[in-house]
C-alpha cells in the first residue's frame, strides 16, 4: 500500500513533468506571427488550427489589413482575411498547416502560399469532418501563382 505521502509526492512529480514538456514543446514550436481582424471568427479558428498543429502563435488584431498587404505586397488576386509571416514567408487566408510545415522544409523559391478568398472547408470556415475540395497556391510578389497542393 502506497502511503499518502508518497501518492502526492507522485502526483506532483507529475504536474511539474508535465509542465516542463509543455513549455519545452512551446519553446520548440515554429513561430509564426498572424494579422487578423479583432471580429473576424474564422481567423481566430485558424489561429487555433495552427496552434494544434505545432505552431507558437503571436496574434495582431489589425483593422486595416488592406493597409498591410499593400505594404507587403500581397497580390490582390490572393488575397484573403488573414495574413501571416513565418520563416521568411507571407501565408495569405486558410491556408492548412501541414503545407505551411511542407513549405518550411522545402523552402521554394516563393513569397508565399495563399488560399484565396474564404473557400468553405478550409481550416477555420469548415466544421470537423466537413473538410472541402480547394487548392493551395504558391505565389510571387509579381502576382504569379503555381500549385502547391490540392484538399
Amino acid at each position: 500500500m502506497v502511503s499518502r505521502r508518497k501518492f502526492v509526492a507522485g502526483v506532483a512529480g507529475l504536474v511539474v513533468l508535465s509542465g516542463r514538456s509543455q513549455r519545452l514543446a512551446a519553446l520548440t514550436a515554429v513561430p509564426i506571427t498572424i494579422y487578423k481582424s479583432r471580429t473576424c471568427g474564422c481567423c481566430a479558428k485558424w489561429v487555433d488550427h495552427v496552434r494544434e498543429n505545432g505552431f507558437r502563435t503571436t496574434v495582431h488584431d489589425e483593422e486595416e489589413m488592406d493597409r498591410l498587404k499593400d505594404q507587403w505586397k500581397v497580390p490582390a488576386p490572393v488575397r484573403s482575411c488573414h495574413t501571416a509571416k513565418v520563416g521568411g514567408y507571407l501565408i495569405e487566408g486558410h491556408v492548412p498547416a501541414v503545407d505551411i510545415h511542407r513549405l518550411l522544409t522545402e523552402r521554394p523559391k516563393v513569397a508565399g502560399l495563399a488560399v484565396p478568398g474564404m473557400p468553405a472547408g478550409t481550416p477555420g470556415m469548415a466544421e470537423p469532418g466537413q473538410e472541402g475540395d480547394y487548392e493551395v497556391l504558391a505565389f510571387q510578389f509579381d502576382g504569379s501563382t503555381s500549385h502547391f497542393a490540392s484538399h
